[in-house]
C-alpha cells in the first residue's frame, strides 16, 4: 500500500495544531474503529474521488487491515455524485492499490462507481413530502421530492463513509452524508438541495455549520435502510494531504466533530477586500465543475468591482457531464434566473446553482444583470466560448504567478492552491 507523508507541525490559519504520523493514523484505527460494530457484516466503504485532497491511500489500507479480517464483504463505493465515472486503474491509483495487489490481496474488494443518471443503479427509499421541504428549507421551496440512492447498498449492513470535512458552497461543511446525498444519490434530490444552496448563496452559506441544506441531507440520509457510520477527517491546508484529526460514529456525530475542527483549520480571515485575486485551481480540478471552488472559497474577499482569476492552465473543459447545459444557460447571478425563472426552470436545478456559485453575487434589474465580481478564467478553454457562458478569458502564458505575490498591501491576492480553504474577511 502507498503511503501518505509523515509527521510534522503546520501552522493552520487560526494556531499550530499537530499533524498525525502515519503510525498515528494507524493506531487510531486500531483503537477508535471497533471490531464488533463491523464482525461478520458484509460493509461498504464509501469514499470521494480524486477531486478531494485526502490520504486515502493510508486511510484504506488501515481499514482494510483492520477489518477484512472479521467482515464477511467489503467493497468500495466512489461518491461521484455527477462527475465523471473512473476506471478500475484510476479507482486502484485513488486507494493505493497497486496493480500487483489487485489479484492477490484485493481480489475480493469490488470496486464500484456511483451512476447517478442510470435510473437502472437507483432505488427509491421515500418522499420529501411538500410539508417537508417547506420546513426544512424555511418556506423557500415547497415541493414533494423522491429521495433516490444506489440500490447497491441494499447488499450490504453497514455503510461506512470516509471522507474529508471542508468549508462547502452548498451545504456549510463537506462530509458526513453528504456522501450518501448527492454522493451515491439520484438527481431529484440533488437538484433540490443544490438549488436551496443557491437561494440562500455561496456567501451565505459556506463555512456555516448549521443551514438549511444540511438538515435536508440529514432528513433523507435518515430513509437509509442500512447502519450507517462515518469516518471523518480535515487535512491541513497546506495540500499534503496529512491529518489534523479523524473522527468516527454515525455520520451526524463524525460530521459535526469534524466541522468544529475544520472552521479552526480551514477558515482564514482577511484584514481587507482585494481588488484583484489570483485563484490558482490544483491539478485535480480538471473541469470548470470543479475548479469553480477557486472562486467560491475566495469571493467573501474580492472588492465590489474586482476581478477574480481562476488560474488553471492544465483546464480544457468546463464540463464534461454538464458542459451543454452550461453552455445553454451561461454563469449568472441568482436573480437572473429567479426573475426569469419560467424560462430556467426546467434546466437541472443542480447545474443552475453551480452557475450562480461561480458568478457570484449580483443584480438583475430591467434586463441588466450587474455581477459584484468579475470572473475571469485563465485555462484551454477558448475565450469565445468563455465569452458566451458571460465569463471573462485571460491567456494563461500571460501570467505570471510571481507577478502577484506579496502585493496584498496594493489589493492584490496570490492564493497558490485554492479551492478548499475559505477565505473570509476578518469583521
Amino acid at each position: 500500500m502507498a503511503a501518505a507523508p509523515a509527521d510534522a507541525t503546520v501552522k493552520t490559519p487560526s494556531t499550530t495544531l499537530p499533524v498525525l504520523t502515519d503510525d498515528q493514523v494507524r493506531q487510531w484505527m486500531a483503537t477508535e474503529l471497533p471490531l464488533e460494530d463491523f464482525r461478520g457484516k458484509k460493509l461498504l466503504l464509501i469514499v470521494p474521488d480524486a477531486t478531494r485532497t485526502a490520504p486515502l491511500p493510508l486511510l484504506f489500507g488501515a481499514i482494510f487491515d483492520r477489518l477484512r479480517p472479521v467482515v464477511d464483504k467489503l467493497d468500495v463505493m466512489i461518491a461521484l455524485g455527477t462527475h465523471p465515472p473512473m476506471s478500475d486503474v484510476q479507482m486502484c491509483k485513488l486507494l493505493g492499490i497497486q496493480p500487483e495487489e489487485r489479484d492477490k490481496l484485493f481480489f475480493q474488494t469490488e470496486l464500484i462507481n456511483h451512476e447517478w443518471d442510470n435510473p437502472e443503479a437507483l432505488t427509491t427509499i421515500g418522499t420529501l413530502t411538500k410539508a417537508d421541504t417547506e420546513r426544512v428549507s424555511q418556506g423557500m421551496l415547497s415541493q414533494e421530492v423522491p429521495v433516490k440512492i444506489n440500490k447497491r447498498i441494499l447488499d450490504y449492513d453497514t455503510l461506512l463513509v470516509l471522507g474529508p470535512v471542508f468549508p462547502h458552497e452548498v451545504v456549510g461543511f463537506s462530509g458526513g452524508n453528504k456522501y450518501f446525498f448527492p454522493g451515491i444519490s439520484g438527481p431529484e434530490l440533488l437538484n433540490f438541495f443544490h438549488w436551496l444552496g443557491a437561494l440562500i448563496t455561496n456567501v451565505g452559506i459556506i463555512g456555516v455549520k448549521s443551514t438549511p441544506v444540511r438538515d435536508v441531507v440529514n432528513l433523507a440520509a435518515k430513509m437509509i435502510p442500512r447502519e450507517r457510520k462515518a469516518i471523518t477527517f480535515v487535512v491541513t491546508p497546506d495540500g499534503s494531504a496529512r491529518l489534523h484529526g479523524l473522527f468516527y460514529n454515525t455520520p451526524e456525530q463524525a460530521w459535526s466533530d469534524a466541522a468544529d475542527l475544520s472552521e479552526k483549520v480551514h477558515i482564514k480571515r482577511m484584514p481587507k477586500a482585494y481588488h484583484t485575486v489570483l485563484s490558482c485551481a490544483p491539478l485535480m480540478y480538471d473541469e470548470l465543475w470543479v475548479a469553480g471552488k477557486c472562486m467560491y472559497k475566495l469571493e467573501p474577499v474580492v472588492a465590489d468591482g474586482g476581478e477574480l482569476i481562476i488560474y488553471a492552465p492544465h483546464m480544457h473543459e468546463i464540463s464534461i457531464v454538464h458542459g451543454k447545459t452550461i453552455e445553454a444557460v451561461g454563469y449568472h447571478c441568482r436573480d437572473y434566473f429567479l426573475k426569469q425563472w419560467d424560462k430556467f426552470k426546467h434546466y437541472p436545478w443542480g447545474t443552475l446553482a453551480h452557475s450562480t456559485h461561480v458568478r457570484g453575487g449580483g443584480t438583475f434589474e430591467n434586463g441588466v444583470e450587474n455581477c459584484r465580481v468579475k470572473v475571469t478564467v485563465a485555462s484551454q478553454i477558448p475565450p469565445e466560448l468563455l465569452e458566451k457562458i458571460n465569463l471573462g478569458y485571460r491567456d494563461p502564458a500571460s501570467i505570471n504567478i510571481e507577478d502577484y505575490a506579496d502585493r496584498e498591501d496594493e489589493g492584490v491576492l496570490l492564493v497558490r492552491k485554492a479551492g478548499e480553504q475559505l477565505y473570509r474577511l476578518a469583521e
